[in-house]
Formats: C-alpha cells, structure tokens, sequence
C-alpha cells in the first residue's frame, strides 16, 4: 500500500468522514504563494494554509530564525524554566498589541488560547468572591476554536458543533449585528446585545467576539461602532470584554489587530494563526494588568492566583523564535499598503459576481474576500474547478472565500478572483 492509501484508510483531516472523504490533494512542495502537489500541478494558495501563512511559504528570514533556534534548544519544559525567545517575543507582542495589555500566556493552539481567556476571566471573578459570574455573553454567527469551551460560545445552531449542545456549558448569544462597515450606523443593532448585558449582568463574566469579522462561523463583517458600544456596556455591567483576535489579527483587516479600528482596548486578547506566519503551532492569551491583579486578589487558599493551566508545549522555544521573526518580517514590510492593495484588487475583480442569481453577497474587508452563495456548494465538485484553474481555496457552507498571503503579486491575486468568478457562473448554471 503506497503512502496515500495509507493515509486515505486510516488518517482523519479536519471536519470530514472516514466513510466518506472529500479529496484530500498530496502537497510535495511549498514555495511563495505556490502549492506544488505530486502530479506536478502548481497551484496559487489563495488560503494562506487557513489565513496562518501571511508571508508565504519557504521564507529565508523565517528559515534561518528556526534553524538558529533549532541548533540551541529545540524545546525546554516552561514549568519552573525559562528561556529567552519566550521573553523577547512576549516584549515584542505587548509593544504591538493595545496599549493595556501586559501580560501574556503562551498556548500552542488558538482553541486553546480561547480556554486560557475564559479561565481567566472565571478565575477573575471567583477571586474577587463573586461566583455568581460564571457565564459569557456573545453573539450568534460566531467560531471560536473546537475544545469545549470554546464550543460553547460558538454559535448553537448553525454552527459546526450544535451536535455537542446538550453537552456544553450553556452561555448567552445576542443578535449580530447587520450593519455593515460602508452603511450608516442603524441603533436597533445593538439592541439584543444591551438588553441581554442588563438581564444578565450579574452572570455574566466575561463577553467574547471576533471584532469585525466573524471567521469560520460565517465570514460575516459588521461595523467598528457596535464593538465601541460592546465596550461601553461591558465597562457600564462591570463585565470582562474578550476579543479573539486569532483569526484578524496581524494585519489581515488593515490595522495590525481588528479592535484598532473601533478605537477600544479589550480586557484580553487572544491571538494566533498568523502568529508565527504559519511555521509553527503557537498561540497566546494576553491580558490587562486589572485581570492579572485580579485574579491575584484572593490570598485565602494555597492555589490563590494560579492559572490553572499549563501546556506541555507552552512558549516552544523554535515557535517562539520563529514568532518574533515573523512579526519583525510584518513590520518590516508595506504590509499596510499590501492589505489595502488586495482588498481594492478583490473588490475590483470581484464585483461583476454579484450578477449571479446563484450569489447572495459579495463582500471584501481588508485581505479577504468573499462570495456567499445562496445554496451550499458541493466542496470537492467546486475543489476540483479551483484546482484545474490552479487555485488553491477551501470553500465551506454556502461560502467560497479567499484570505491570501499578503505577498501575493495583482497577477496571482489576478488569477485566485478569476477562479472564483468561474466557480460563480459555473454555479449559476447549474454546471457545478
């Protein structure tokens, strides 16, 4: 058995039967914005491996970071050690990040940043003696990674994981707001969210979003003012504000984090993906000097203050090293003018799709752009359309969408929308 049946047979990918896979297409190789799969065909990856590889593929600054590291120390156990990739790397992430944020846990996976933030935010609360605030508030539409907790403030019905809803710690979901970035401000879309803040304030701990895009839930986009608005009931109920920022941070929208744009400070931050420019498994959890302090302020029992958690692989030292690399890269670079220059591209090339009476939206913000359908698409009929195009994209649900590489040439980009718009007439007449 050669080694693509083998992994037919017996390996899982993510969100897919074993009975029943979709195609999964063999990669040899991956160069700049390039795919090379075995038959040879070289494809333009217009994911950025799930919005993680800003930089592309195969980068020298970030090739000689790991390798640096990797003759060091590969990795050190953080438990009663230390190391300095770790420290420099949380010095750079609190000179980027919003001005309140001072500390910062390290985790190896976005889901688990999601964790770390809401035990922190239980754990705040429980030391100031209040655990009647054990709940989060958030609103529906939402994704924020596939460990238990954060299951449950994703959306409960028409997210991936109402399957586990009986199960799930049950929280609070607001109305999203439809309001878009390019419409006037329309007061009814804060309403479900006030009057749930006040109805519950006195559960409620903590209150977690995706500022201003709504990642895996649904790609959907809404305006800076209602996060201004979430912050000023979060300070009006004394509740803790959350922002997962894993899937729009380090530039994807335009600012180097999405809460820039609604001009607030969250109370924590949880970052990742683009982290470590897709090298690496690594992500982290910030937060304020008041959650710090207070999730110190209860003295009376021998674990006071102890965050109880503690990966095996928290702060690796190689994922550390090629982090701090990454964001010196990004800040290095016209990353700013590269976003803005995708996102005029995308609305550009993108436009004349919403002719189709198979498309129900178009819709661009910063480097992502995307096409919902009216009906869900067939992935691997669509895939395959992609693939002889030579564009790499992972639709989902009705959505067909591109986050690319901020590297990416206007030909390439050029290339990536073409497909898109293919997959578009095609669907309209029925061809796919």
């Amino acid at each position: 058995m050669n080694w693509m049946d083998f992994e037919a047979a017996h390996v899982w990918h993510p969100y897919a039967s074993m009975l029943h896979p979709v195609p999964a297409y063999p990669v040899k190789r991956a160069e700049g914005v390039y795919l090379e799969l075995e038959t040879g065909h070289r494809l333009v990856d217009g994911m950025a491996s799930w919005w993680c590889a800003i930089h592309g593929y195969n980068v020298p600054e970030l090739n000689a970071a790991i390798e640096k590291q990797l003759h060091e120390m590969a990795h050190v156990m953080f438990g009663g050690l230390t190391h300095r990739p770790a420290a420099d790397l949380a010095r750079k992430l609190l000179e980027i990040s919003p001005a309140n944020m001072n500390h910062v846990f390290f985790t190896d996976s976005g889901s688990v940043a999601v964790e770390v933030a809401i035990k922190m935010a239980l754990q705040y609360w429980q030391a100031q003696g209040n655990t009647g605030k054990n709940r989060l508030l958030t609103i529906r539409g939402g994704y924020h990674g596939d460990t238990f907790g954060a299951m449950s403030v994703c959306d409960p019905v028409s997210g991936m994981h109402h399957l586990f809803s009986g199960l799930l710690a049950e929280q609070l979901f607001a109305d999203a707001p439809a309001t878009r970035m390019d419409e006037a401000w329309n007061e009814s879309q804060i309403q479900s969210f006030a009057a749930m803040i006040e109805q519950h304030q006195h559960e409620i701990a903590a209150v977690i979003l995706e500022p201003l895009v709504q990642g895996a839930g649904g790609m959907h986009f809404y305006a800076p003012e209602f996060l201004r608005r979430v912050r000023t009931l979060c300070d009006k109920y004394d509740v803790l504000l959350i922002c997962d920022e894993i899937a729009t941070g380090f530039g994807r929208t335009g600012t180097m984090f999405a809460c820039e744009q609604s001009g607030i400070q969250p109370d924590i931050m949880c970052i990742g993906k683009a982290l470590t420019g897709g090298y690496m498994t690594l992500a982290a959890t910030l937060c304020s000097g008041r959650v710090c302090d207070g999730i110190h302020a209860d003295s009376g029992s021998e674990q006071s203050g102890v965050l109880m958690h503690g990966p095996t692989f928290m702060a690796n030292p190689l994922a550390c090293a090629v982090a701090l690399a990454s964001i010196e890269l990004l800040l290095d670079s016209p990353w700013q003018t590269r976003v803005t220059a995708i996102a005029q591209q995308l609305e550009q090339q993108l436009a004349d799709c919403r002719k189709f009476d198979a498309v129900a939206d178009v819709r661009i913000r910063g480097a992502i752009g995307v096409i919902e359908m009216r009906q869900p698409v067939d992935v691997a009929r669509v895939q395959k359309t992609l693939i002889e195009q030579g564009v790499w994209l992972r639709p989902f649900g009705k959505l067909l969408y591109t986050m690319p590489p901020f590297v990416i040439t206007p030909e390439q980009l050029s290339r990536v929308t073409a497909a898109m718009s293919l997959v578009c007439a095609q669907l309209a007449q029925h061809d796919i």
